[in-house]
């Protein structure tokens, strides 16, 4: 039996390279490569648009574009709150084109540019963890506290070090429903207006009280945007998911539009089915905040760019999209429970994390499959059926963004 909330499923525990910043020396560039009229005519009306051109899931270019601006310039999901549970928790992330160390200090998780004041080496390679009461720099052991203060010069001695100049530089940083959200870039809009109305949509599902019973990482040979694209539609998943099929009829789909960053909507269970699982069957506790209607379908959102949430009415599965290079990603997933199933002795979560890692690994093959076929001299952007709404939503957020710079 796996101890949880440790196992791992498929991990990948190698550092990721640190990406360089962006310069913006790459715009003209970006712009070259991105035909303005292709870019329009994704942005036609529904029903008449075309999808991304190829270059936008090929080009080097494209991604360094996308990380400085969808990325950095956005508010990107980190994880869970709970995933840093005791003071002096650590860990370096990669979010766009910076490193970002998150520290659990007494009251709050907080998070700064990993990089020392003092020379600028990184306090944390990216992708590792550390507990420790301080903050300490590996290159000429310059320490920190754990709110950012500068705390000793180490073996250099103080010189002419000014506490208070020379301490850790904060990153904004935010917390909903459990999870953290960084801004990278110090630029974005307010948290509040890139979330608009979904907060109305997560919150009876009280993820801030669910906790994470498994998590798995993948690594998938393909462009970040095709994993989302595939995610907004089933109209695939007769093809691929039969076992899905088994337990949510594929054409229930419904797109929601709403303010804010966000894409996605429910899905209705069949009726046999009270979740996700092979049988239907939950082995879990249905979560309290639900109504009816809330117990008989499952939530697909996509708060831009990166996290993906699908919404259960026993459980709570996310994925976050990191792009390793326009034809690479990293995925990881957690399983969010109500507590009290956690606690349950003999409770087993791999009703559900068989379940999605299966189809997961179903996508993950699809994916791959067009990422080979965008790279293909006979690729044309394609159109969008009249069940692939939420596509067409996610593509022309891309585009306008590509257009407008930002």
């Amino acid at each position: 039996m796996p101890s949880w909330p440790s196992w791992r499923r498929g991990s990948c525990s190698a550092a990721r390279p640190r990406v360089g910043p962006y310069t913006g020396a790459t715009v003209g560039a970006v712009g070259a490569l991105l035909d303005a009229a292709l870019l329009e005519s994704v942005l036609a009306p529904f029903g008449s648009s075309r999808t991304l051109p190829a270059v936008a899931y090929l080009s080097d270019d494209v991604l360094a574009f996308e990380r400085a601006k969808f990325f950095d310039g956005s508010w990107v999901c980190v994880g869970r709150a709970a995933d840093l549970a005791n003071p002096g928790d650590q860990r370096a992330v990669t979010v766009g084109t910076e490193t970002i160390l998150l520290v659990r200090d007494v009251d709050a998780v907080r998070a700064y540019y990993d990089v020392c004041p003092h020379r600028g080496h990184e306090l944390l390679p990216t992708g590792e963890e550390a507990a420790r009461p301080i903050v300490t720099c590996p290159y000429h052991a310059w320490s920190f506290t754990l709110d950012g203060t500068l705390r000793g010069t180490g073996r250099a001695g103080a010189g002419g070090a000014d506490p208070d100049g020379l301490g850790l530089r904060p990153v904004p940083m935010v917390g909903w429903h459990g999870w953290l959200f960084v801004n990278a870039g110090a630029d974005a809009a307010p948290f509040d207006d890139h979330v608009g109305d979904l907060d109305a949509v997560v919150a009876p599902y009280g993820a801030d009280g669910l906790v994470a019973a498994a998590s798995s990482e993948y690594e998938v040979a393909a462009n970040w945007k095709l994993l989302v694209e595939n995610y907004h539609e089933c109209l695939h998943c007769p093809s691929i998911h039969p076992e899905l099929c088994k337990v949510s009829p594929p054409a229930s789909g419904r797109s929601v539009d709403g303010a804010g960053a966000w894409v996605g909507g429910p899905m209705d269970l069949a009726p046999h089915a009270e979740t996700m699982s092979d049988d239907g069957r939950s082995r879990g506790e249905g979560l309290a905040g639900l109504d009816e209607r809330g117990r008989r379908e499952v939530q697909y959102l996509q708060l831009f760019p990166s996290l993906l949430l699908s919404l259960h009415p026993d459980y709570v599965l996310t994925h976050r999209i990191e792009p390793l290079s326009p034809g690479r990603s990293l995925v990881r997933c957690q399983w969010l429970f109500p507590p009290e199933a956690v606690a349950r002795p003999g409770f087993d979560p791999a009703y559900a994390v068989d379940f999605w890692d299966r189809t997961n690994r179903q996508d993950w093959r699809a994916c791959e499959s067009l990422q080979r076929g965008v790279a293909s001299r006979g690729f044309r952007p394609g159109v969008l059926t009249d069940r692939e709404h939420d596509v067409y939503r996610f593509v022309t957020m891309v585009a306008a963004g590509y257009l407008a710079g930002s």
